[in-house]
């Protein structure tokens, strides 16, 4: 495996799409100070996962971008892709070419493909590490950084070397387990969580399953009872409709003779009422006649009394204004007073009463004031007046005794009459009373047979609720079986036992469960829930035992691996630096390991010496090892970092990259300028170092050092036009070193 080429495409100062081909172990990329060499090792930081814009000098991602120039207008977005050859499959995929790009917009976003397929950064990074190869670290050395090992802390120098050392799929691998085995932590926690809160429920639950069961219990007992008293009580109301229809039958009937007899004596005493019809009109006439009998009894007694006067009169030979009135006159005026009275005798009106005798009292003060101008009669006429009125008064006693006889006549047969319509209404009263208790007994019976219809009603309702209550249990009355003595009992003992039932209707009401179905589906539902929990949480329990298995094998094989990896460094390390330095000697050593503090989690503030032995700590907390180096030059005696120069610190950094790079050789290698600060003799050392390397992985070296170039297959050269654009020529030694001057 091998990379092939670089393009880049809006990145940074290359505006315009840029590609490197490689086709040498060894690639020196040239140019002068601001060309934008540093650019492609940035580049390569870039598509090979870099997250921090810090180590490709920028804020943000918006700052990759081609900012545009005069001469060209800026891009929307900047691309980077690498192509490798995967012909021995280093690389983890079944290609034989795979093309790595990454590409960054202006919003921030950024996009990863694989061979033209969006794929997802960890997938990138995962690939690359199986190969060795990552975006950052020791592979990548840009300008100024080549001492950062010798800066870093023990901590980021061990991780630098466990990055050489090609254990970055481990710890990727340890850091997928511990982030599941986080994950699990938390499903654990909230596994245990959902089964505390289902818990009381649950309980909740069971116990209302247990009322449920005994309520059952009660059903089933209701059942029983139930069907023992809707047999008895559909077997009485049967019976006693039976008994009231054939008793209604027999009133009915005997209500229809009665009804036919009446009607038969209600036509006689019609008769009878034609005949008190007759009476009345008798009776009319006999008021008639006795009128008649008073005014003739009265005009007798006028006539009497004018024939007295008329008589006294005569004998005296003097006549009065009295005598000498006409009678016909007299009788006028008596007959209208007496057909007054006879109208206010009958009349119970006190206004019409004072009216007829205001009349009456006006007439008499009229005749009276009539008689006052008359003027006296003779004796003859006297005479005559006095024979008139004794024929007069003979024709008014026989007209009375005539009247008298009639009257008799009629009030016999008034009485005779009426004599027989009371006979006719005496039948028909009894009759009316007889019916009347013949139907009153057919009226009870109809209300027996209502009320019994409420009965069943209710028995109907029972049913409905005892369906309801038991459900079909509840089907034994309708068999048909009588139960023994349930027509002939007393109807109390049906009374205790509907009461018995209905007692058992209250307690199971009274447990407010229902059939309880729902309730037991809900126990079963949340007990299977909980059962799921548990067998959930023993699985990840043993899941998160694995992975704590999985976690402490990762930790041994790279610690096995460190400590046999950090042998042959140490071993590369010390030839390495014999050839830069003529002796002395540079050496990585395991620091005592000590624990992780995450001051975060406790709002620690700067660290301190005495921090750590404030805090407590869990026992599964993490331990770490950092690596500390120790330095020995020739002819010094003092031995440690703080003794070297800056080019004995950059002689020392580059042994160290190298020893690195010897012991588990990456597929390439990116350094930006770490020879910068080397002179001449040393800068030889370095080109030997370079071809030393270039047999084991393949290197791009951003230089201006002849030596260096001079190592190196194939030379690009990067200028930067004046519109600011990077573009890149393929160069001879001879104009690298005039390009490098």
């Amino acid at each position: 495996m091998y990379l092939k080429s670089i393009e880049l495409s809006g990145f940074k100062s290359f505006g315009k799409k840029t590609e490197l081909v490689f086709q040498s172990r060894i690639s020196s990329i040239v140019g002068p100070n601001g060309s934008g060499k540093s650019n492609v090792a940035e580049a390569f930081r870039f598509v090979l996962g870099e997250q921090s814009m810090k180590s490709m000098r920028s804020k943000k991602g918006e700052d990759l971008i081609w900012g545009g120039s005069p001469g060209l207008a800026r891009a929307n977005r900047a691309g980077v892709k690498v192509t490798f050859d995967n012909s021995t499959r280093l690389l983890d995929i079944d290609f034989k070419e795979v093309v790595v790009e990454r590409i960054v917009y202006r919003d921030g976003q950024n996009e990863y493909l694989l061979n033209g397929t969006v794929v997802r950064l960890k997938d990138v990074i995962r690939l690359l590490a199986g190969a060795n190869i990552g975006g950052s670290g020791y592979q990548i050395i840009s300008q100024g950084e080549a001492d950062r090992i010798l800066n870093a802390s023990p901590k980021e120098r061990r991780e630098m070397v466990e990055d050489a050392l090609g254990l970055k799929l481990y710890q990727h691998k340890k850091a997928e387990s511990e982030r599941k085995l986080l994950e699990s932590g938390v499903n654990i926690d909230k596994t245990k969580s959902l089964r505390r809160e289902i818990a009381p429920h649950l309980s909740f639950l069971r116990t209302q399953v247990e009322k449920i069961e005994k309520a059952r219990e009660m059903k089933e007992e209701l059942a029983v009872k139930l069907n023992d008293y809707l047999a008895r009580e559909n077997a009485w109301i049967t019976q006693e409709d039976s008994r009231l229809k054939d008793e209604a039958h027999v009133h009915e009937s005997e209500s229809k003779k009665l009804s036919v007899r009446l009607a038969e004596l209600r036509t006689v005493a019609g008769a009878g009422k034609h005949g008190t019809s007759k009476s009345s009109e008798l009776h009319e006439k006999l008021q008639g006649k006795e009128a008649r009998l008073v005014e003739v009894r009265r005009e007798g007694e006028d006539l009497q009394r004018e024939l007295g006067r008329a008589e006294g009169a005569l004998e005296a030979n003097t006549v009065t204004v009295e005598q000498i009135v006409a009678v016909p006159h007299v009788r006028q005026f008596a007959r209208e007073l007496d057909s007054t009275i006879s109208d206010i005798e009958h009349s119970d009106d006190i206004a019409t009463v004072r009216a007829a005798l205001a009349h009456i009292r006006n007439r008499i003060k009229s005749f009276v004031e009539g008689l006052s101008g008359a003027a006296p009669v003779t004796s003859h006429e006297a005479k005559q007046q006095v024979e008139e009125l004794t024929v007069a008064l003979a024709k008014k006693k026989h007209e009375q005794e005539v009247l008298t006889g009639e009257i008799d006549v009629m009030r016999k047969e008034i009485a005779r009459i009426r004599e027989a319509s009371f006979a006719a209404e005496r039948d028909v009263i009894e009759h009316e009373a007889t019916l009347r208790e013949a139907q009153g007994k057919l009226n009870n019976a109809n209300a027996a047979r209502a009320g019994l219809k409420s009965l069943r009603e209710r028995f109907e309702e029972e049913v409905r609720e005892g369906v309801a209550l038991a459900g079909a249990a509840l089907t034994g009355w309708e068999r048909g079986e009588i139960p023994q003595g349930a027509l002939s009992e007393d109807r109390s003992e049906q009374e205790k036992r509907r009461k018995q039932v209905e007692r058992l209707k209250i307690k199971i009401e009274e447990s407010g469960l229902g059939n309880g179905d729902a309730v037991v589906k809900e126990f079963s539902q949340t007990k299977e829930r909980d059962e799921f929990l548990a067998r959930e949480l023993i699985d990840l329990e043993t899941s998160a035992s694995k992975l704590k298995d999985i976690i402490a094998e990762l930790e041994k094989t790279i610690d096995e691996k460190f400590k046999d990896g950090l042998k042959h460094i140490n071993e590369a390390l010390k030839g390495f630096f014999v050839k830069l330095f003529g002796g002395g000697e540079a050496k990585l050593t395991i620091e005592q390991p000590r624990r992780k503090a995450l001051r975060a989690s406790y709002g620690a503030g700067p660290a301190d010496d005495d921090f750590e032995d404030e805090v407590e700590f869990d026992e599964e907390e993490e331990l770490y090892a950092g690596l500390s180096i120790s330095v020995s030059l020739p002819r010094k005696k003092v031995k440690g970092l703080e003794i070297l120069s800056g080019g004995e610190r950059a002689l020392t950094s580059i042994a160290l990259i190298f020893s690195m790079s010897q012991v588990n050789p990456p597929p390439f290698l990116v350094l930006d300028e770490t020879d910068a600060a080397l002179d001449e003799a040393n800068s030889k050392r370095y080109a030997d170092m370079i071809m030393e390397l270039g047999s084991k992985s393949q290197l791009i070296v951003i230089t201006h050092n002849r030596a260096t170039m001079a190592a190196a297959g194939e030379l690009y050269g990067v200028t930067m036009s004046q519109d600011g654009v990077s573009k890149l020529l393929s160069v001879k030694l001879e104009e690298a070193e005039r390009v490098a001057k």
